[in-house]
């Protein structure tokens, strides 16, 4: 433990993330990676409603095998209370642990500014940091640094691609949508066109959220220029041409891009290299009895909305491929169709619950992932090098799925275009029936295949991945120019001020 007069020299940062374990993990690695770029200088805290707590320390758990500092490395867990929500019992605080159809009461309440500001208002102002980063979500609380004089940096857990594509659909009508789709404007390298139904839910009901009106921009566009800046989990040389446009677009101050946070930092990878070990479970000492890149890994996120009997579908369709297996299923209630253990046996694994993604990516066995799209799961994909199948189902995840597909390339469409509906609303899922499902793993997995190919390029982006976190990389310098932003903001009492 630090003396009180070592620790009041320190940097602190309060970090606040969205309800969603895929925002409270890459929040709790940012925080991670701000304490062991200054060890002994930066004290992080990542502030969540009680039930969350947890999350981020099991992530925090996760990086204790490799972190290069020991004590001086603090990264602290504080609680603010989560509001009472009708239809949800207490220590329901997670949109990864209720239905799909519930899920939105979590949201709901999140994004009510008059019913989380002011517990969020409290616990800064108790908490009394150096600096807040906040979540997208919670973007009110820019102005509540601003009144302490306190820099803030907005931190967006999703890729540039993906926030360009949010932040400038809004621009189209869709009512007047040629075709039932939209092309999104203003975007460089290749035109990307969606189907209205694969839209976001805000985009399709036309919902004013990062619109412009009439040449004034909204409240959370004006919030976000308030920022001393914007940092993203990405790399430079992930998506070249976006950052570039993101950086000219005006919609910030400044832009760090400091990913992929799911890779430890310099230090500890150095530390994990000459003593750490992986981390060990049933997951990978199946793997381990496995040939190199035979084996389709299955994950569909912490928000997994898939029917029981899609489930079914694709149960039968991994039967059916021949191909080793490894299946991560979140969906409790759901049982395999009669007899289907049995038939598939030690060719395919079945994980009811939380499995080791990050380290199951890196394992020589993995030849696919077949993901849903979140960006978390394909930046750890890419990270490991590891090609993909992609299956969206909500949110930005076909916008993310056209970033994989049609300008990374490192991976295709499970269902091929055309061959059924898909949309980002539950009850206008389209069945995927296990014959199609069978085909395309199949087909991406035989030898000289799609997967093949697409290793070969996304061996090239993990390269550029490790390079930019390490010593002298792209994310490395963006992430020391953050923290040297702050304590220059910090230092002139200038908080939040409008650009």
């Amino acid at each position: 433990m630090a003396s009180a007069a070592k620790r009041s020299k320190k940097l602190r940062i309060l970090l606040i993330p969205f309800f969603a374990t895929s925002h409270i993990r890459p929040f709790t690695d940012f925080a991670f990676h701000l304490v062991e770029a200054r060890p002994g200088d930066v004290e992080a805290t990542v502030a969540v409603t009680p039930a969350n707590a947890p999350v981020v320390q099991a992530a925090l758990s996760s990086r204790e095998p490799c972190a290069g500092h020991g004590g001086d490395a603090r990264v602290e867990v504080a609680t603010y209370a989560f509001p009472e929500v009708d239809g949800l019992p207490p220590g329901v605080e997670n949109m990864s642990t209720v239905k799909a159809e519930d899920a939105w009461r979590i949201a709901a309440a999140a994004f009510n500014e008059a019913v989380m500001r002011p517990a969020q208002e409290s616990l800064i102002k108790a908490s009394s940091p150096d600096a807040v980063v906040t979540d997208l979500h919670f973007i009110w609380n820019a102005g509540i640094a601003a009144e302490l004089g306190v820099p803030c940096v907005a931190f967006n857990v999703g890729g540039i691609f993906p926030t360009l594509a949010l932040w400038r659909l809004p621009a189209v009508d869709i009512k007047d949508a040629a075709g039932g789709s939209v092309t999104i404007p203003q975007f460089p390298g290749p035109d990307i066109s969606l189907p209205i139904t694969e839209l976001p839910e805000f985009l399709r009901n036309q919902e004013k959220v990062y619109e412009f009106d009439h040449g004034a921009e909204n409240r959370f566009m004006l919030e976000l220029k308030t920022c001393l800046g914007f940092a993203a989990n990405t790399f430079i040389d992930l998506e070249p041409d976006y950052c570039e446009n993101f950086i000219d677009s005006g919609f910030v101050r400044r832009a760090y891009f400091v990913g992929p946070l799911s890779l430890p930092p310099v230090a500890a990878a150095t530390a994990a290299i000459t003593g750490g070990e992986k981390s060990s479970s049933a997951c990978l000492d199946w793997l381990g009895a496995k040939p190199a890149h035979s084996v389709v890994y299955l994950c569909f996120g912490s928000l997994t909305n898939m029917s029981e009997a899609q489930l079914d579908e694709l149960a039968l369709g991994l039967e059916s491929s021949g191909v080793p297996f490894l299946w991560v299923v979140r969906v409790p209630t759901w049982e395999p169709p009669a007899g289907w253990k049995e038939r598939v046996g030690s060719r395919g694994m079945l994980v009811t619950g939380w499995a080791p993604q990050t380290d199951i990516l890196e394992h020589p066995a993995v030849g696919a992932f077949v993901t849903h799209c979140g960006w978390n799961s394909v930046l750890e994909a890419v990270a490991a090098g590891v090609p993909v199948l992609t299956w969206p189902m909500v949110f930005e995840q076909f916008i993310i799925e056209r970033f994989v597909t049609q300008v990374v390339s490192i991976g295709e469409r499970l269902w091929p275009e055309g061959a059924g509906r898909r949309s980002t609303r539950c009850e206008e899922h389209e069945l995927i029936p296990a014959e199609a499902i069978a085909r395309a793993v199949a087909k991406f997995m035989e030898h000289g295949g799609a997967a093949d190919a697409a290793r070969r390029r996304v061996a090239e982006l993990s390269a550029k991945a490790r390079a930019a976190m390490a010593e002298g990389g792209t994310s490395h310098r963006d992430l020391h120019q953050l923290l040297d932003d702050i304590v220059a903001a910090r230092a002139s009492g200038v908080g939040t001020t409008a650009p």
